[in-house]
């Protein structure tokens, strides 16, 4: 059965979960974008209680198959209420369905923003100082969301795995089950993340991380942010990760001159941060984290890949994005050789 058939069962849910006698919700179209996920956009009306009133909203549900890393959906809401509440520009979270008992799957809720989040018409769209503001703003609610420390975390987030000084050999040791995994062998990413575990600093901090950030996973109008998207992979982690990440040229979509996510000037990137933190950045454990982010996405595209050449789910997007590991292999040959033990 569709979504769309399923509309009066979304909408009796949501009066429940709103505290009112009724509720009405327009299906008006799936949502591009979501590799991993189905976002449908919503216009509900409540029609009564405390939470009465118009919203324009998405539902965000699993799709047909998925990858392990990713969180579930009750968990990724807990992430997004989390970072909400810490300040974070997000969408704003409003109901959750964990059971899966209404459309078949579980879903939750959060209002629909406006602007583009799609990584090459998004660079497209900057024009003159537009993209170093924005890089700017970027380290500015990266730093806001790294507040959140598991010692004064929510409860809601006590299902996340603990993360210290053991972050990276433990992160290395998950990179090669995933490879044992996978039908092909992976010479270059069994180097790499020999060289990751070689060179890794000491674990001095730990955050709760996006672990997605980058360009493509926010959206912005007019070059103004208007939501960071996508908690589905996010944990305790060193911070730095998420920095790195954000630089890797893997996620600068061809503009690799522009280091901060192929938007803006890395310096303008690290001074949002640092006004957010108060403290500099350390531009070589950032760049560390650079140099071995190609490993976590070269593996994420094979599994991706690997959604469609199992037939589980019968996609063109994810038989491409299958290829863009040969891309990692290619940055993890040209950056690795270039970093020093520690960082």
């Amino acid at each position: 059965m569709s979504l769309a058939a399923q509309s009066q069962a979304v909408a009796d849910f949501i009066a429940q979960a709103a505290g009112a006698k009724s509720a009405t919700v327009t299906i008006l179209n799936r949502l591009g974008g979501g590799a991993i996920q189905e976002n449908w956009a919503l216009d509900i009306d409540v029609a009564d209680g405390p939470q009465a009133g118009r919203y324009e909203a998405v539902l965000r549900s699993d799709a047909v198959s998925g990858i392990a890393e990713s969180w579930p959906r009750g968990k990724e809401f807990a992430l997004i209420a989390a970072a909400h509440a810490a300040g974070v520009t997000v969408p704003q979270p409003l109901w959750l369905e964990p059971s899966g008992s209404i459309i078949g799957r579980p879903f939750y809720v959060m209002r629909r923003v406006n602007g583009l989040a799609q990584g090459r018409r998004l660079l497209r769209s900057l024009e003159g100082e537009a993209g170093d503001q924005l890089a700017t703003r970027l380290g500015a609610e990266l730093a806001k969301l790294h507040r959140i420390r598991p010692a004064t975390a929510p409860e809601s987030l006590a299902f996340l795995p603990k993360a210290g000084a053991d972050l990276i050999p433990r992160r290395a040791a998950h990179y090669r089950k995933c490879l044992d995994a996978l039908l092909e062998p992976q010479p270059v990413l069994e180097w790499a993340i020999n060289r990751m575990e070689d060179l890794a600093p000491p674990i001095e901090t730990v955050a709760l991380a996006h672990r997605d950030f980058r360009t493509g996973n926010y959206m912005a109008d007019d070059g103004q942010l208007t939501a960071i998207l996508d908690f589905e992979f996010s944990g305790w982690s060193d911070p730095y990760e998420d920095l790195g990440w954000f630089c890797a040229r893997c996620w600068r979509f061809g503009a690799v001159d522009r280091e901060a996510g192929g938007i803006g000037t890395r310096e303008a990137f690290y001074a949002g941060y640092e006004s957010g933190t108060g403290q500099p950045v350390d531009d070589a454990r950032v760049r560390y984290w650079e140099a071995v982010a190609p490993i976590r996405w070269a593996i994420i595209a094979l599994q991706q890949g690997e959604r469609h050449a199992s037939g589980q789910e019968p996609s063109l997007d994810l038989a491409l994005t299958g290829l863009r590991a040969i891309e990692c292999d290619y940055d993890l040959l040209a950056e690795l050789p270039k970093l020093k033990k520690g960082a």
